[in-house]
């Protein structure tokens, strides 16, 4: 049987094929993320191994702590669950080079070569910026923190505080200020995508202070040293993104965007 021109049959003859390969290409692009994480996850379990990974995140703490108190485990199997949380968790991040790898090699072929200008800095950054925000919050902003609880604690009480209720206020603190340290690579894909134009970004620096002191004061506890220390950081990025919004902005125009520049 003949099939016209306008036939459905006939416009998608041949879509197959190249759908089923990108589904492929998924498929093995995730396994290989998968066996990097586990390849990761099986190197920390025999070195350090678990437990002396949970010991590192809870040093800046313990420090802190009253002579002779240590941390406590309320539940049965918390002193196995809560270290391969963390072992989980160290994996995936040490991994997540390999795993953003993945995703920009899928990603790529489909993008022309000014859009990959944007992506591969955008990618990279944002993961630079996100271990920076995580070491921050671990080697400046516990310590203070800790500090500030302490000195506030009344003389009757003894810390002792549950593994597992730490490795929550951990995660949500190292997810607090890896997200807030991204603020820059999110003014840059505004700005770029002209959502928001850069003089309107400056012109909103003033209202964005508000906001930064506002997601501080929900996010991080109730004391006035990590508010800060979440606030201010977010205000000076902020400028930063404003800045690099313009380098980009210049080096990452389309061809066609570049030819009615030249003739204005």
């Amino acid at each position: 049987m003949s099939t016209t021109p306008n036939d459905p049959e006939d416009e998608l003859a041949g879509t197959e094929q190249p759908f089923v390969a990108h589904l492929i290409e998924l498929r093995d692009r995730l396994i290989k993320s998968i066996i990097a994480v586990a390849v990761v996850g099986v190197a920390l379990a025999i070195y350090p191994g678990p437990s002396v990974l949970y010991d590192l995140l809870a040093a800046p703490l313990v420090a802190h702590l009253p002579k002779g108190a240590t941390l406590i485990a309320t539940s049965v199997i918390s002193p196995f669950v809560v270290p391969l949380k963390i072992l989980l968790m160290a994996s995936f991040l040490l991994a997540l080079p390999v795993v953003l790898y993945q995703v920009w090699a899928f990603v790529a072929p489909g993008l022309y070569s000014h859009e990959r200008k944007l992506v591969l800095p955008l990618v990279v950054s944002s993961t630079v910026l996100f271990f920076v925000g995580v070491a921050f919050c671990y080697y400046f902003v516990f310590g203070r923190v800790f500090t500030f609880i302490q000195r506030f604690a009344p003389k009757s009480i003894t810390a002792a505080p549950d593994i597992e209720a730490y490795l929550s206020f951990v995660l949500t603190m190292f997810l607090a200020f890896g997200a807030a340290f991204e603020v820059p690579v999110i003014v840059v894909v505004l700005a770029r995508m002209g959502i928001v134009p850069v003089d309107k970004l400056k012109q909103f620096r003033g209202y964005f202070v508000v906001v930064a002191f506002i997601v501080a004061a929900i996010i991080t506890p109730p004391d006035v040293v990590s508010q800060l220390a979440l606030a201010i950081p977010m205000v000076l990025l902020y400028e930063a993104g404003i800045w690099a919004a313009q380098l980009f902005l210049k080096h990452t125009k389309a061809p066609d965007e570049e030819g009615e520049t030249a003739r204005q």
